[in-house]
């Protein structure tokens, strides 16, 4: 059952130890704790793509809660650690979705609206549960959509469409799991389907920032 901590998954860190403490401080139950964690991670992490880490180091639950920012994968991680802490099983799935809601940087760093995207599953009440802790109230508010919550049940997977009905993400390929963090088969499979986000540096190219984008409607 995945729930060890492993050299990405590095729960014991200072660093997820505290953030961890920090916001479940007075929570009882597992899934009072595990939907905390959702909200502090979703949030209080900041959603970027440009200019990100890839790095053996910079994949690592630690480094990505110190960074305080990430896309799609590195909060996953983070989530994902933050809540094996607490021993409640957890692990990284990936699928490929069309994003209709991009701008044109992203479009051109990722080469089409064709995502990799990257959520957790949790195992509570021994069921797996899918948990997006992604997008945050801010980013949202900049493209339109209402925020994703997760009550801790029910799956918390995407936005299908903006509040003004526009599409969003539209999930393309059955999922896949990954029980801990291979950065290698993680830039891999990045790098197949985003060929320009991986780079010789470890970070993805630095085209300014998502909040700054201007988003475009849907094609």
């Amino acid at each position: 059952m995945p729930v060890l901590e492993t050299d990405h998954f590095d729960y014991s860190h200072p660093v997820v130890r505290d953030f961890v403490a920090e916001h479940t401080r007075g929570a009882v139950t597992q899934t009072d704790k595990v939907v905390r964690l959702y909200y502090a991670v979703r949030d209080g992490l900041h959603y970027e793509v440009f200019d990100t880490d890839l790095t053996d180091a910079g994949l690592k639950a630690s480094a990505i809660i110190a960074a305080r920012r990430g896309f799609c994968l590195h909060k996953s991680i983070a989530y994902a650690a933050a809540v094996r802490s607490l021993g409640v099983p957890a692990r990284l799935v990936h699928a490929h979705v069309t994003n209709h809601l991009a701008s044109p940087e992203l479009l051109e760093l990722v080469g089409g609206d064709l995502f990799l995207h990257w959520y957790t599953e949790i195992l509570l009440d021994r069921r797996w549960i899918k948990v997006t802790p992604v997008f945050s109230k801010l980013m949202c508010k900049l493209y339109g959509m209402t925020p994703l919550e997760f009550d801790g049940s029910a799956d918390s997977v995407y936005q299908p469409a903006t509040t003004d009905g526009t599409r969003a993400l539209q999930f393309l390929s059955e999922p896949q799991y990954l029980d801990d963090v291979d950065p290698g088969l993680i830039r891999g499979l990045i790098g197949r389907s985003h060929p320009r986000m991986v780079t010789a540096t470890g970070r993805t190219p630095a085209h300014g920032s998502l909040a700054a984008q201007r988003p475009v409607t849907a094609r």
